[in-house]
């Protein structure tokens, strides 16, 4: 059969025919053709979320346009976080998922970095409680734990909330220099390699 096509000229056009329309259906099938559904996302708990528009929850099927972040309509945060905010102190989020060792030592870490710091509210959420953060941690869209949120004192921001976030493991200096450079109200300077 090789020779016959290898010596036929009718048999390799109908063979390089086939391959070409074989490669447009290809083609063809792979550039879509219509809207599909966003699929809902899983946590890491196994808990399936629905898509988010910027009003809330959106009806089933629809879709998040893209290039926009979705967005949920904050909760009031806990009591003690919006009283520690108030008094101007200095608010820590230790955001972590209970039971995994490395949030576990992030979580001794934070704790032995704040010890002694006047001014300081540490507060340890568990990742299945972020939703009661959500005024905080959608604001530095934190993406995964262990992850330290860090809001700066009330006075310094003239009342308007700013905070950073770290994602990892985090030794008890890297946690005090967060908190310091929270509280920093000198002047800053741009970088110009």
């Amino acid at each position: 059969m090789r020779d016959a096509v290898n010596n036929n000229p009718v048999a390799q056009i109908g063979v390089v025919a086939v391959l070409l329309i074989v490669a447009g259906f290809l083609v063809m099938s792979s550039m879509g053709g219509g809207e599909e559904e966003a699929a809902p996302t899983t946590t890491e708990t196994g808990v399936v979320e629905p898509e988010v528009v910027e009003s809330g929850v959106a009806p089933a099927g629809a879709a998040v346009p893209t290039g926009e972040v979705p967005r949920v309509p904050a909760q009031p945060l806990p009591p003690k976080v919006t009283t520690a905010f108030n008094a101007n102190r200095t608010v820590v989020l230790m955001i972590v998922k209970r039971g995994a060792v490395a949030d576990a030592a992030t979580t001794a870490s934070a704790l032995a970095g704040t010890a002694g710091m006047e001014g300081v509210s540490m507060f340890v959420v568990p990742v299945g409680k972020i939703a009661e953060y959500t005024a905080i941690t959608q604001g530095v869209e934190v993406s995964q734990v262990p992850a330290l949120v860090v809001v700066r004192p009330k006075n310094i921001d003239k009342g308007i909330p700013s905070a950073s976030v770290s994602y990892g493991y985090q030794s008890p200096e890297t946690v005090r220099q967060a908190v310091i450079d929270a509280r920093y109200e000198g002047r800053t300077l741009d970088y110009h390699p």
